[in-house]
């Protein structure tokens, strides 16, 4: 036997009747700024996985002596604090430092698109 089919508010939508789409430039500073981050973790890539590139420069350093192992707990502890920065408390919260990678990456897009074009030598 089928259920009864519940009675529908006619007005269910009315509380989203002000809700307004997004503006073309709204749209467009979004786009640019996906491509400024994009650019930035590209040229990172590139810069950190090249032959003798910054990831095998660190590592070579790190691991040269002893003394030099000693910062491992030390960057582990920089690492930590800075998440507990940007990090927001609660699963809703919004924390305006939480966007500060974000616009580094934006900054070192720029760097790595104005590298690319040779306006920067």
């Amino acid at each position: 036997m089928a259920k009864p089919r519940e009675k529908q508010d006619p007005n269910k939508y009315l509380k989203n009747k002000d809700i307004k789409a997004e503006s073309k430039r709204s749209v467009l500073l979004a786009v640019v700024r996906m491509g400024l981050v994009l650019a930035g973790i590209a040229g990172l890539a590139m810069e950190f996985f090249k032959d003798g590139g910054l990831i095998v420069k660190a590592m070579s350093w790190l691991f040269d002596s002893g003394e030099h192992m000693l910062f491992i707990p030390v960057i582990i502890f920089v690492l930590w604090l800075a998440n507990r920065m940007i990090s927001a408390e609660g699963h809703g919260d919004i924390k305006k430092s939480g966007e500060l990678p974000m616009y580094i990456m934006m900054a070192l897009g720029a760097y790595y698109i104005l590298k690319f074009f040779e306006f920067i030598p």
